[in-house]
Order: structure tokens, then sequence, then C-alpha cells
């Protein structure tokens, strides 16, 4: 007997349920990764600690670095983060209609058991995925304003890695 297209489709759509899981459980450990490095960068910039200041760093490591490619130091750095906030709703949403399909077999079946398991999963996942997205966007979008103060301050020749015009800095 042949497989129906939607068959071969509704199984193979099936295969991606634990990956997708799995992907949104690591954005989920990253988010808080990225919320604790964010967290300890504010308290250094706070503190005038010159490694809160990266891109002032990098431009004292290497004084030839022109503003575009502090930029690009700038973007590279927030690259992780951005894919973060963009693909965890993303696979959320996919793990929310992957077990869709199954609760809904269930329920033609009048399996509430399963049912009620396939819909634990899918709004389980996408809690945690929306949880994910929100606290990298607002990692992300801090430290964009950041490097976009820092890139400021430096073009100017305000922001130097002395821990006085770093807490200047700061204050402003």
């Amino acid at each position: 007997m042949t497989p129906s297209i939607d068959g071969l489709m509704y199984e193979a759509s099936q295969l991606f349920l634990i990956p997708v899981l799995a992907a949104i459980g690591l954005l989920f450990l990253y988010a808080f990764y990225a919320m604790g490095a964010f967290l300890w960068q504010m308290v250094q910039r706070r503190a005038g600690v010159a490694a809160g200041f990266e891109l002032a760093l990098a431009r004292q490591a290497d004084p030839r670095l022109q503003p575009a490619e502090l930029e690009s130091i700038a973007v590279a750095r927030l690259e992780l983060v951005r894919i973060a906030t963009r693909v965890a709703p993303m696979l959320g949403l996919v793990a929310t209609m992957i077990p869709m399909g199954p609760a809904l077999k269930a329920l033609g079946d009048g399996d509430l058991g399963d049912v009620s398991r396939s819909l634990t999963v899918a709004f389980s996942a996408v809690i945690l995925a929306l949880i994910a997205a929100a606290l990298t966007y607002w990692v992300g979008h801090v430290r964009r304003r950041w490097y976009a103060d820092d890139l400021l301050a430096i073009e100017k020749g305000d922001l130097a890695l002395r821990p006085s015009a770093m807490a200047a800095e700061v204050a402003r």
C-alpha cells in the first residue's frame, strides 16, 4: 500500500519535535547566560571597569581600528543575542504546532489524556521560547545602545580606558 502525502508529511513533522524542544531548551539556558553576562557588564560599566567597555578595550588593543571596524565588532558581539531573539519565537511556534496534530487526532479518538499531554508540551515549549526571546531582546537592545554610545564617545575622543572617564561616561 502506498502511503499518502499527508501521512508522510505528518510523520516527517513528528520527527522534528525532540530537536525543536532541545533547541528551545538550549535557547532558554542561553538567555539566562546572556542575562548574567549582561548584568555583570552593567556592574563593570557602572564601576568604570575597563572590561565593561568592550569597544574602548578593542580600540586600546589596536589604535588603528576605525569607527566602522569598531561597529563591526559591536555587531558581531550582538549577533548571537539577536539570532536567539528571532529564532526562539519561531521554534516556539513550531513546538506548538507539532503536538497539535497528535492532540487533534487524540481528540477525534476521544482520548482526552493524550490531548492534555500534547497540549501541555505545546504550551510549555512556547512559554519557554517566548521567555528566552524576551530576555535576549532586552539584553540585545540595551547592549546596542551601549555600543552606539561608546562608538560616539570614541569618535569624539571622550571615552578612554581611564576609570574616571568611564565613570563620567556612565553617569551621563
